[in-house]
């Protein structure tokens, strides 16, 4: 397996996400009821100062870019994950805002308790219209060449 296909450490474009009031709101009403979230008048009080996405809103939109860009690359089987590290939310996404996901891939190694599978990481980085460095978290998960 070649670090090559992996297009080490190149940050990859997933795609972009247009967070609406109504997909914040939906969002949260099941995952995660907080004023912030909910209420675009109340949110405007917090200490936020507007209708912002949950946190784990944003970090299941990189999930779901990540996803369909390894579907859409031939190559390797990708596997299940470790988890993550060093999750930071570090400012709000907004309801309008544009938010954009990348991926780029750190390191990979052979996995001895699992012959033909390695190790896979990574960083995930979503940023704002703005430029914004948004959210970012280091990334794993075993993958295995076809």
């Amino acid at each position: 397996m070649t670090q090559d296909m992996f297009r080490m450490d190149e940050r990859i474009l997933l795609g972009k996400h247009l967070f609406t009031a109504d997909d914040i709101i939906r969002f949260a009403t099941k995952f995660d009821p907080q004023i912030f979230h909910l209420d675009e008048e109340a949110a405007k009080q917090s200490v936020l100062g507007g209708l912002c996405a949950s946190g784990w809103h944003t970090a299941s939109l990189w999930m779901r870019y990540n996803l369909a860009a390894m579907r859409s690359e031939p190559g390797p089987q990708f596997g299940p994950s470790p988890g993550i590290k060093n999750l930071k939310w570090i400012k709000p996404a907004y309801a309008g805002s544009t938010v954009t996901y990348y991926r780029t891939s750190k390191a990979i190694r052979p996995l001895a308790s699992r012959p033909g599978w390695s190790m896979l990481t990574g960083l995930a980085e979503a940023e704002n219209q703005d430029g914004e460095l948004i959210l970012s978290f280091e990334t794993a998960v075993l993958v295995r060449m076809a």
